[in-house]
């Protein structure tokens, strides 16, 4: 174990993961958003159970388009919050309650940098840890 340790090779292999790690980590792309198609609305029933769905649905788009990052995406497309409401509300029931599934399964992306820290300090344990037990482990 000691001869593997200790090999030319080590010390550059352990600088090498460490930097593609990090560089993996740090230069993730942005979130990106796409525009809903509208649709002509479709043959509405008129049941009120249906419409308080619709309207559960549509609250819950609503509090998306809320988000900063959302509605900075839709700055940069041309759009306001108001114009995109609008254009939500000309699809049928259907298309609103696939969007309102898909708008509950979207998870918020971050910044990356907890993980980067989570990573450099493993890496640092990891260095640690194999400088402390080189001198015991003895393989015969």
């Amino acid at each position: 174990m000691k001869t593997i340790l200790r090999a030319y090779y080590s010390k550059p292999l352990v600088i090498y993961l460490v930097t593609s790690l990090l560089s993996l980590t740090m230069f993730s792309g942005p979130a990106e958003a796409m525009f809903v198609p509208a649709a002509p609305q479709q043959g509405f029933t008129g049941s009120t159970a249906e419409s308080a769905g619709r309207a559960a649905e549509l609250a819950k788009i609503q509090a998306a388009l809320e988000s900063k990052v959302v509605q900075q995406k839709l700055k940069d497309y041309g759009l306001t919050p108001e114009e995109a409401m609008a254009r939500i509300n000309k699809l049928s029931d259907d298309q609103i309650h696939q969007f309102a599934t898909n708008t509950e399964a979207v998870q918020a992306g971050g910044d990356g940098v907890e993980a980067l820290i989570g990573l450099v300090i493993l890496a640092i344990l990891v260095v640690v840890l194999i400088y402390l037990l080189q001198h015991r482990i003895e393989i015969k």
